[in-house]
């Protein structure tokens, strides 16, 4: 039987959180805490279990910093305190935070993410490939 959590190797306590919305764009479109951290280039998981971690407080002051950096959601500009605030109430409790923690940056079986690395050699194998193709054909001929 194949592990339900395959397809989504995160943390599911995340999701409330994580798919809120922070507000509207220019264009009408909602943009969620999830859009948010990305746009930052953060990672959204990691960023997630990380305020978890920090506790209520902290994770609600460490949010309004990030909110006020978005400018992508004109609403933030004057109400990123209270967003904030609503948002950190979703994150799930500081019980889970290292298990989620530890979740948030592995794959689903458990073992750590190496999606990047695995590309990464591949790509490096790839060109390899290339170089010793293209290099022994038709050398002196």
């Amino acid at each position: 039987m194949t592990d339900p959590n395959a397809l989504n190797p995160h943390p599911a306590e995340f999701e409330r959180f994580l798919y809120a919305s922070v507000g509207e764009d220019r264009n009408g479109s909602v943009v969620t805490v999830l859009s948010t951290l990305a746009r930052l280039e953060l990672d959204p998981w990691q960023e997630a279990a990380d305020l978890v971690a920090l506790g209520r407080d902290a994770a609600r002051s460490r949010l309004e910093t990030l909110l006020a950096r978005f400018r992508d959601v004109p609403a933030l500009a004057s109400d990123h305190e209270r967003i904030a605030r609503d948002l950190s109430e979703l994150l799930p409790g500081p019980s889970s935070a290292q298990t989620l923690r530890r979740t948030a940056s592995t794959g689903s079986d458990g073992r750590p993410a190496t999606n990047a690395a695995f590309w990464v050699a591949l790509g490096i194998i790839f060109l390899l490939f290339q170089i010793f193709m293209v290099g022994g054909s038709g050398a002196g001929e």
